[in-house]
């Protein structure tokens, strides 16, 4: 997460959006980077609601604009299981190693997830609050060009972006079944990234 005080924006941080490329590019300009812990660096907006908006009105922000990029569902899908593909994870419960892209998507799709496709929501990372505290500006990944010209204009800076904690290139083949599957399951994940600029 990146804060902006002057520029009153806060940028959260949902993961497999391409947040540590910009946590290195606007890190020098911001007024706080969370880093760690993972679950706050990694804040939804109920949790950014909880513990960071409460200091930030108490220290003179009555508003807050608050930024969220959000991935194509099956892309961003693919994202965490190259990244779970990875050697540190082999042998534990959260590995997708001896897994097909196909099965890691129909797990994600059940209502009892199983570990390795246990990765979150990027709606439920967004949905509003019940006093009204949301994202006011919504990004599609796929959208850098106007997210990037949205933050230059905002921050008053250049942004020369990195390419940051990319994961390996892997087989993504979906079979019609899964795919359809994926939609009806979590067509909330697709509306949400439908609606977002770009």
């Amino acid at each position: 997460m990146l804060v902006f005080w002057k520029a009153r924006l806060v940028f959260l941080a949902v993961p497999k959006t391409g947040t540590s490329a910009f946590e290195e590019a606007l890190g020098p300009h911001a007024s706080m980077v969370v880093r760690d812990p993972p679950e706050l660096k990694h804040a939804p907006v109920y949790r950014y609601n909880r513990f960071f908006r409460p200091m930030y009105e108490k220290m003179g922000a009555e508003h807050m604009d608050v930024l969220a990029v959000i991935r194509e569902p099956i892309s961003w899908l693919g994202s965490w299981y190259s990244y779970r593909q990875r050697g540190f994870l082999e042998g534990k419960p959260t590995s997708t190693r001896g897994i097909s892209f196909d099965a890691f998507c129909d797990a994600y799709a059940k209502g009892d997830k199983p570990p390795f496709a246990n990765v979150g929501s990027q709606a439920k990372f967004i949905e509003p609050r019940p006093n009204g505290t949301q994202v006011t500006h919504l990004f599609k990944y796929e959208n850098q060009a106007g997210l990037i010209d949205f933050l230059e204009e905002r921050l008053g800076v250049a942004i020369d972006l990195p390419r940051s904690n990319v994961s390996p290139k892997r087989d993504l083949t979906l079979s019609p079944e899964t795919e359809a599957k994926l939609r009806r399951k979590c067509a909330d994940d697709f509306a949400v990234w439908e609606r977002a600029e770009g």
